[in-house]
């Protein structure tokens, strides 16, 4: 049994590799795998570069961690086009949504580690300076349910904590649905500096030795997640049944909305540009020492598998 794992399992980024698994496609390819109902950002790229796990859903730098200058792993496809961050700010605050120099003053909670480096990197090139524009970037709040994880960035707020958020799509849903958050930033849509839609984006990714030694496994891994984006793309509302097995309740409910909202994005081709852009991110932040190849990066012999 093969097992997948993905950064976040509440993020609809990269619920696509999820349902690719959960609504069967995975099994059309005559692959037996299940989904760890685990937080793939604490150790997943580690295990992968084990053999504990088989595939990797997550940012698409993500893999860096534990493969430097990405020797060793590959990514198959993309579970969906651009940045998925964004920037939650309290529903009270009298700013105009995307206002980069509204940032200035506030205190942002986000979660550590890769979130973190994105959300530096985007007040950098915003041309803010934390010391000189009294911007604070702190921790999410603790939480011991891992059901209610995406919950934090809400608790944040609630607590006076902090005046924003930054983290995946679903955070941010929660904040509006309950009233405590509206949006800010969506880099995918074109908010934050020029350019940042190209910092990441959602990927599958295998080693090189999977690729290597079962080419037709991570074939059909690529076409299974082309089927899964065609599926959601059709009918949104599938995404629920998955949701309601791995999610608490609230968070199930609204799979279906975020899915209707990023499908457009769901597209399993790895542009140049978006190389490009991850090049540029993961050098300006240390995950790289230098721009790599398009091939050193892509398993590009399945680029035909994409469309």
């Amino acid at each position: 049994m093969l097992r997948l794992c993905v950064a976040d399992l509440d993020s609809p980024s990269y619920f696509v590799a999820t349902a690719a698994v959960e609504l069967g496609f995975f099994k059309q390819e005559g692959i037996a795998i299940e989904v760890e109902r685990a937080y793939g950002a604490l150790n997943g790229p580690e295990r992968l570069k084990s053999g504990d796990v088989h595939f990797l859903g997550g940012p698409a730098y993500m893999a860096t961690r534990a493969f430097p200058g990405w020797q060793g792993a590959k990514l198959l496809c993309a579970l969906s086009q651009y940045s998925y961050w964004f920037l939650a700010v309290r529903a009270d605050l009298p700013v105009a949504c995307g206002a980069l120099a509204a940032l200035k003053g506030l205190r942002i909670s986000s979660s550590t580690a890769f979130p973190e480096v994105g959300l530096r990197h985007m007040l950098k090139q915003a041309g803010i300076d934390l010391a000189r524009d009294k911007v604070s970037i702190l921790p999410l709040p603790a939480s011991t349910d891992e059901h209610l994880k995406y919950r934090v960035g809400v608790e944040a707020l609630r607590q006076n904590i902090a005046d924003a958020y930054w983290g995946n799509g679903m955070r941010l849903a929660i904040g509006e649905k309950l009233g405590v958050a509206k949006l800010h930033l969506d880099l995918r849509r074109g908010d934050g500096p020029p350019g940042a839609r190209f910092y990441n984006f959602a990927a599958l990714t295998a080693t090189e030795r999977l690729i290597e030694e079962q080419p037709d496994v991570a074939a059909g891994a690529v076409r299974a997640i082309v089927k899964a984006q065609a599926a959601l793309k059709a009918d949104p509302s599938r995404a629920t049944s998955v949701a309601e097995r791995l999610f608490a309740p609230e968070a199930a409910a609204l799979i279906a909305d975020l899915v209707a909202r990023d499908a457009p994005f769901y597209d399993a081709a790895i542009t140049a540009e978006a190389v490009d852009g991850i090049n540029a991110f993961a050098t300006a932040n240390g995950l790289l020492k230098e721009p790599l190849p398009y091939e050193r990066l892509v398993a590009a012999k399945f680029k035909d598998l994409w469309r």
